[in-house]
């Protein structure tokens, strides 16, 4: 099976944090026995007009390489120009979040631009062979005209080779972050506002007042091989987001069973269901305050692995190969994607 993934979303030398949870989906892929080939486009780099002037790259790829499917590896734009162009084999589109929900505390002109890639994953979406939602609550804001028995909710994975317990002393000492302190980390993402980081610091603050020896460090910028030596020196994790798709983060924390409080938001909700230390707050400082007490309060590390027993990389790659193989065999027999189970059935 020959897939080309297209992405905006991938690590780079200037950006290893960035799209990592991508990168891990293509090496699973790679490692299942599926040929993957990677089109990278780097919108940060080249500018919004990438998009508009990606035409030449994409057929030559598609030309050489000759894929059995493209798989779009995000919404916005890009999938509205792709699902528009590309007519030689089926194409999937999986949406991220942002990419269906907008950014809606950016400012005025990047709200606008957002709105508009929206519009655009809409269309895409229309047009696309199948649909990957990387959360189940995404399917609420996809128009009801889109078909849903085209549509699959299959999170990102997690590498549970590389996010596991650790001591936490000595990701501490690694780190060179003081001993006795309670150690809060905030998913940062490059100062994105709708992860609200105001909100995160204010809670700190309240949680000083209560007496806490406590300290927030924002998970920004660091590479992708640290990443779990930053979760394990943590005790908690904070998400204060406005909203989200699947936060890799918070199941990269349950992998290394470090507590998570967080707002409702994406499906966090689902992915802590019934963890004792886990804690949903109200997007109040003083609510995530009195939350991130009970942890202090609790002290030690949860029993989070066994709450991500269907989202290792191995789980997530066998639900995509199993889903490209019906999109093959839907496009030689349309019935056949339609007969599949429904998105509640099957996800």
């Amino acid at each position: 099976m020959r897939i080309l993934a297209i992405t905006n979303l991938y690590p780079s030398p200037d950006r290893p944090w960035f799209g990592t949870f991508v990168e891990q989906q293509v090496q699973g892929l790679r490692a299942a026995g599926v040929e993957v080939e990677v089109l990278y486009f780097d919108r940060k780099r080249e500018g919004p007009l990438l998009y508009y002037r990606m035409g030449p790259r994409v057929d030559e790829a598609l030309s050489r390489f000759k894929p059995d499917l493209v798989h779009v590896m995000y919404g916005g734009v890009m999938a509205d120009r792709l699902t528009a162009r590309i007519r030689c084999c089926p194409v999937l589109v999986t949406f991220h979040g942002s990419d269906l929900l907008g950014e809606n505390l950016s400012g005025l002109g990047r709200k606008l631009v957002s709105r508009y890639g929206v519009r655009c994953s809409f269309r895409a979406a229309r047009r696309a062979s199948g649909i990957v939602l990387v959360a189940r609550h995404l399917d609420r804001v996809l128009p009801r005209n889109i078909e849903r028995g085209k549509v699959r909710v299959i999170p990102c994975g997690i590498d549970l080779s590389r996010f596991r317990p650790m001591s936490a002393a000595d990701c501490r000492l690694r780190l060179g972050w003081e001993p006795g302190v309670f150690h809060v980390l905030f998913p940062a993402n490059g100062g994105d506002p709708v992860k609200r980081p105001w909100l995160a610091d204010a809670a700190v603050l309240e949680l000083k007042k209560s007496g806490v020896n406590v300290r927030l460090h924002r998970l920004s910028g660091v590479a992708y091989d640290e990443v779990p030596v930053w979760i394990n020196a943590s005790d908690v994790l904070v998400l204060t987001s406005l909203h989200e798709g699947s936060p890799t983060v918070v199941k990269e924390a349950l992998a290394c069973n470090v507590a998570v409080v967080s707002v409702d938001v994406g499906d966090v909700a689902e992915r802590i269901a019934g963890l004792d230390g886990c804690h949903l707050a109200e997007a109040h400082p003083m609510d995530i305050s009195r939350k991130l007490l009970k942890v202090w309060n609790r002290k030690g590390r949860i029993d989070g692995t066994r709450a991500l027993a269907s989202f290792t990389n191995q789980n997530v790659v066998e639900r995509l190969k199993a889903f490209y193989v019906q999109l093959l065999e839907a496009s030689v027999s349309p019935q056949s994607i339609q007969s599949s189970k429904s998105l509640s059935e099957k996800s």
